[in-house]
């Protein structure tokens, strides 16, 4: 996507992303909770001090990669959550799995990029575990890494319209309070059609 080339373009989808991730965490800590069967390799003791919106501006900052990999690693992200329902996107692993799931859309899609040391000083953690971080997080996707052209058109297709809709001036307040709800409402999650042999596979982020 050319469009993507635009920082400005660039720069909002990175900050609406964040805000998008943000919020799925923020609403599976409240109806989850820590629990400590669903911890993982990717799940901390502690929240991380730092926000999903200056981490993932970091990550953008400082890997240089394309910046195709962040819808890529958006899709992933969906990816592994619909394989993993039981490991719900939280507050307590959602860090290291952007920088995972950014790290490995870069080799994926780019020629060059940084190896795992460099990606695990951007990403506060050290290059020992940024290996185990790929290696689970590949096994979590089945190794599925394969983004065609539709399903990249798809996601990002939805990023533009949730952009589009907070970006927009606010409505003037509706008459009845329940027909605005549909409006209103921010979806976290979609359909998407994939290739025949995965037989239209829903992908979505746990919430």
């Amino acid at each position: 996507m050319e469009e993507l080339e635009n920082p400005k373009v660039l720069q909002n989808l990175i900050t609406f992303l964040s805000s998008l991730i943000q919020n799925v965490a923020e609403s599976n800590d409240i109806n989850g909770g820590f629990q400590a069967e669903k911890m993982s390799i990717f799940h901390g003791l502690i929240r991380p001090a730092i926000s999903i919106h200056s981490y993932l501006h970091r990550i953008h900052k400082y890997a240089n990669c394309s910046p195709s990999c962040f819808v890529v690693a958006y899709v992933y992200l969906n990816r592994f959550a619909q394989r993993h329902p039981s490991l719900p996107i939280d507050s307590f692993n959602v860090h290291r799995l952007l920088i995972t799931s950014v790290m490995v859309a870069a080799k994926f899609m780019d020629d060059l990029y940084y190896n795992n040391a460099y990606y695990a000083k951007v990403g506060g953690i050290s290059t020992v575990e940024m290996n185990m971080l790929e290696v689970d997080f590949l096994f979590g996707l089945g190794f599925n890494l394969n983004v065609n052209l539709k399903t990249f058109q798809t996601y990002y297709s939805h990023l533009q319209r949730e952009m589009l809709m907070l970006l927009q001036p606010p409505p003037p307040p509706p008459l009845p309070p329940s027909s605005a709800e549909s409006s209103m409402k921010l979806h976290l999650c979609f359909n998407e059609e994939e290739p025949a042999n995965t037989s239209h596979q829903k992908e979505q982020l746990a919430v």
